[in-house]
């Protein structure tokens, strides 16, 4: 033996202390949230609250908050009412193709909204062929009410049915009643006249506008121009989509039910099956196993999926855009609101608009966490 020892390997140093981390995670944490309030602080700073009050006494923000309000309403109710069949589908069962559309389900999340806007407009511009006995319902709608609206048709009538029971003037009258049933006979020739002359113009205006309806341009119709025929028979008005109020809330739910199904689906997946299964033992079919066990589970994620909805469809502005367009006091959201201000330099009530939205959307979140959401709840 040599007598020398071996060398011992330097030990490394090795902290226990769980500071460097927290303080990796802090930060980073800290950054972004502070970006976020700096960059709603600074919009803040942008504007005074009497922009705010004077934006709020416009007729374009009150209708735009309004309509807003409404189709964010709309839109939530309806992602509500997709999304619970689709999550519960997709978490509880297998089938084939399962894969494909849960990635189709998840199209409208990752695609660009215009995109989505582009994708609907086309959709409902696509060519069908012509239903023949849907224009005769129109066209027969359409006599019907080029009638009833005639301008005068009813007061002259009546005006003449009066006139005609008066009774005649007799030879022992003073001449002043002569000259005055004189008068009134003139009166009622010129009353038959004009009713003759109105009637005439009715009957060319109803034919001009059945042969208008009659002769179909193309043998096709699009997608938006069927949907218009069928609500002028079952309502008496042409409504279409495109470019009209529906279409705003068709292109707010095609990107926000997307963000609630996916919240759903998370939702059925944290509830066990096991409750279902004892339930569907002692007597439940599916059905009542789902709304009696099931679904009183889910009512957290319910809430969630509301509330993602919600205020998805209170930010959407790309589909709206191109689906909707931007036309003042018909098809303005808050959104629209913001694009029509600046692109008339209207900095101030573009500032105010968006404040609303943010506080909005601010309100319904905090609400919403404190009467329903809780730390495990999938959002």
């Amino acid at each position: 033996m040599s007598g020398t020892t071996p060398e011992e390997p330097p030990r490394k140093w090795k902290s226990r202390s769980d500071l460097p981390f927290y303080a990796v995670f802090v930060t980073v944490s800290a950054v972004y949230v502070l970006l976020i309030v700096a960059m709603l602080a600074a919009e803040t700073t942008y504007t005074t609250p009497g922009h705010i009050l004077r934006s709020f006494q416009k007729p374009e923000i009150q209708y735009a908050i309004w309509l807003s309000l409404v189709s964010c309403a709309i839109t939530t109710v309806l992602s509500l009412w997709v999304s619970v069949p689709i999550g519960y589908l997709m978490s509880r069962h297998q089938f084939p193709g399962k894969t494909l559309i849960d990635a189709i389900l998840d199209i409208p999340i990752v695609l660009p909204p215009l995109v989505i806007g582009l994708c609907l407009l086309i959709l409902f511009q696509l060519q069908i062929p012509q239903i023949e006995w849907l224009n005769k319902l129109v066209e027969a709608k359409s006599v019907t009410q080029s009638t009833n609206e005639v301008p005068g048709n009813d007061r002259l009538s009546t005006a003449a049915v009066v006139s005609h029971e008066k009774q005649p003037v007799s030879d022992e009258q003073p001449l002043v009643l002569i000259a005055h049933q004189t008068a009134e006979d003139e009166q009622l020739q010129t009353d038959e006249e004009r009713l003759a002359e109105t009637q005439k113009k009715s009957e060319a205006e109803t034919q001009k506008a059945s042969e208008a309806e009659r002769v179909p341009i193309e043998q096709t119709q699009s997608i938006d121009e069927l949907i218009r025929k069928i609500t002028k028979v079952l309502f008496g008005r042409s409504i279409g989509v495109t470019y009209e109020i529906p279409s705003i809330i068709l292109a707010q739910f095609m990107v926000a039910c997307a963000f609630a199904v996916r919240t759903m689906r998370v939702t059925f997946d944290q509830i066990g099956p096991r409750y279902e299964q004892v339930a569907l033992t002692l007597g439940c079919n599916r059905g009542q196993a789902f709304w009696r066990v099931v679904f009183p589970q889910a009512y957290r994620g319910l809430l969630a999926a509301a509330t993602l909805a919600w205020a998805r469809s209170l930010g959407e502005f790309g589909p709206i855009l191109i689906f909707s367009g931007a036309t003042r006091m018909k098809t303005e959201v808050l959104p629209t609101t913001v694009f029509l201000e600046l692109t008339v330099g209207n900095i101030e009530g573009a500032v105010a608009a968006s404040l609303i939205m943010v506080v909005s959307a601010l309100v319904v979140l905090v609400i919403a966490r404190l009467f329903g959401l809780t730390r495990s709840t999938p959002i």
